[in-house]
């Protein structure tokens, strides 16, 4: 039997535990194994799923320390019912009661710089941490793109073949309702006349991209959505509340960020690190222009359907990259689906 660890269920719903929840939504919804699958959930978990195919079991246990359930309380359920593990999050059980463990990326060995404050600096320690533990111990390496792939086999010394890619998907936004509100309570915002930025404000988004080209162009409008995650803020976040032509969204709805993905000039991502990125993804499916950084993952996975700049350099016209053709998004958000990477996880799963 497939434990699934169920710590995604007492976390935000960002890009991870979005994959998570979208993955085992569709692995349910394919009979065929499933029923060899179940999930553990923890006590305090948000909201418990209701699947017809994999069992969910109830631990009994809340999530008190993320650490402590991953390296005790989830561990020791596995053994207990027979189980090998599964997990989503970037980290699993330690040594052989690893299983299956995701590695979106290793931001925390690649950047290590961006962990300045003690509490920052002891997070990239225990990330660093589960990176070594699943690179050496997991039955499977999982990872989002080839180009994590890559990066986990060269930084940790092992196979490329020990470390499978199952990718992300859009489709849950399919399911997403606009909300136009959000005009009513951003009236700058005009429709089609804004560049929209959407990700958690944490250095990696690289907000320094907008601040510069925002202070360097006072005529074009940006609008930037996201929470901040504890001490990776950037100081460029204090640069862009002074920005006039700047408007600080601060956290909104899965509705609100649709509407201005539908109605933007462009969606635009300066990123310089992402495992695969899953914004871009959202805005093509609205209909929306990408302008996204040529770096990690993104050319990879967006080829020529994006437009391109350079992380660290402002030198460029977002008019002018605009002017330029790109190729119908069709065959990523068609490559690209939570449904095929589902069929390609249960594959692995079943086969090992």
């Amino acid at each position: 039997m497939i434990l699934i660890n169920g710590n995604f269920l007492c976390r935000n719903l960002t890009g991870i535990e979005r994959f998570a929840w979208e993955i085992c939504r569709q692995m349910d919804l394919n009979p065929e194994g499933a029923q060899e699958i179940a999930l553990y959930a923890p006590a305090n978990a948000r909201i418990i799923p209701e699947f017809k195919n994999i069992r969910v079991i109830a631990s009994g246990k809340k999530i008190k320390s993320f650490p402590l359930w991953d390296m005790s309380v989830f561990p020791k359920a596995c053994k207990k019912l027979g189980a090998t593990a599964l997990s989503f999050s970037n980290t699993a059980p330690l040594g052989k009661q690893c299983g299956y463990a995701f590695l979106h990326d290793i931001y925390a060995k690649d950047f290590p710089g961006d962990f300045k404050t003690f509490k920052d600096i002891l997070i990239k320690l225990y990330c660093r941490i589960s990176y070594w533990n699943i690179a050496k111990n997991a039955k499977k390496v999982l990872t989002v793109s080839e180009f994590s792939r890559e990066r986990i086999a060269k930084a940790y010394k092992i196979p490329p073949e020990r470390i499978a890619v199952i990718p992300n998907g859009w489709e849950h936004f399919d399911s997403v309702s606009p909300d136009y509100s959000i005009f009513d309570s951003f009236p700058l915002l005009k429709k089609n006349s804004f560049y929209f930025t959407l990700g958690s404000l944490s250095k990696r988004k690289n907000l320094r991209w907008i601040a510069s080209y925002a202070e360097k162009n006072p005529g074009e409008q940006f609008a930037v959505s996201g929470k901040a995650i504890s001490g990776l803020v950037p100081r460029e976040l204090e640069s862009l509340k002074l920005l006039p032509n700047v408007t600080l969204l601060g956290y909104i709805t899965d509705g609100q960020v649709k509407a201005l993905m539908e109605n933007c000039r462009a969606f635009i991502f300066p990123s310089y690190y992402e495992g695969f990125g899953i914004p871009p993804l959202e805005a093509l499916s609205c209909g929306a222009k990408i302008i996204i950084s040529r770096s990690a993952s993104l050319p990879e996975i967006y080829g020529n359907s994006a437009h391109y700049i350079e992380w660290n350099s402002t030198d460029c016209s977002l008019e002018n990259l605009l002017a330029e053709k790109t190729e119908d998004s069709a065959a990523v958000l068609k490559k690209y689906t939570y449904k095929n990477a589902a069929d390609s996880l249960k594959r692995i799963l079943m086969e090992s």
